[in-house]
């Protein structure tokens, strides 16, 4: 069951969570780029992904094994193949946005959209247009009642693109979103976005996205700690339809079942 905090916070989340999809269908830009991600200790990772027409192909090492995951968004269908093995796995797509490279927070249909809209057992209450780090947003108040105990939080929507630009939590963590200016970023124009997190007793911590508005994705995002995830090498063509498929030859193969919950004492 879920709590009132977590629903709260599930509220928070669904404008940016439901108009993912939006996003990446109304983006209809193919390209192909390079894959970075570097961690504070210096070591490095990449790799190589494509976008098609409402299909994505990364390609990866993991543990110096060769892997390849295809997602297909129309079909709601994920392969992941194994090169070397030449067969693969295939599973329903997981859920929007769990991809490692991701836009700051999508805009949602409008500001005016109710952001308790679909989630039960909240209210929320359009107070009016606040300024907001500069820009001009929607507040709206949100609270939930159960078992006489009640939680009260708000959050923030842009005027002009309905993306969520503050949130504030029952618990009095705060998330806030701001445009900081118009950067290049491997030779194309990217807004630069910060989004802190601010919590009670804690220190503030600030991650950093820089936007492409023609890919409609986050090109370049650093992570508190040091972690620094991009793309490079962008180039915008369409993408041959053989990138999606599964290639002849591969043998589909079972995901192995969980095994039974261990026994106390190692029996």
């Amino acid at each position: 069951m879920m709590t009132l905090h977590m629903r709260m916070m599930a509220a928070a989340l669904l404008a940016v969570v439901a108009a993912g999809s939006v996003w990446a269908d109304a983006a209809g830009v193919q390209f192909s780029a390079d894959m970075v991600r570097r961690g504070p200790d210096g070591q490095v990772t990449s790799g190589k992904m494509f976008v098609g027409d409402g299909r994505t192909r990364m390609e990866m090492t993991q543990q110096g094994r060769e892997v390849v995951r295809i997602s297909d968004q129309k079909r709601g269908m994920e392969w992941i193949l194994f090169p070397a093995d030449k067969n693969y796995l295939e599973r329903s797509a997981p859920p929007a946005g769990a991809e490692a490279v991701k836009p700051p927070p999508p805009a949602a249909p409008s500001a005016e959209t109710d952001p308790c809209a679909g989630v039960p057992g909240l209210t929320c209450r359009r107070v009016g247009v606040e300024d907001v780090n500069g820009r001009a947003a929607v507040k709206w108040e949100m609270s939930a009642t159960d078992k006489g105990q009640t939680l009260t939080g708000a959050q923030w929507l842009d005027v002009e693109r309905g993306l969520p630009l503050k949130h504030l939590m029952p618990n009095g963590q705060i998330v806030e979103l701001k445009l900081i200016g118009i950067e290049q970023i491997d030779g194309r124009s990217a807004e630069k976005w910060e989004m802190v997190t601010t919590a009670p007793k804690q220190q503030p911590m600030a991650t950093f996205q820089w936007y492409d508005p023609e890919l409609k994705l986050a090109v370049r995002e650093e992570f508190p700690g040091g972690y620094v995830s991009e793309l490079k090498n962008i180039r915008v063509d369409p993408q041959p339809d053989d990138l999606f498929a599964v290639p002849a030859g591969f043998v589909r193969k079972t995901a192995p079942a969980p095994g039974p919950a261990p026994q106390p004492g190692g029996q």
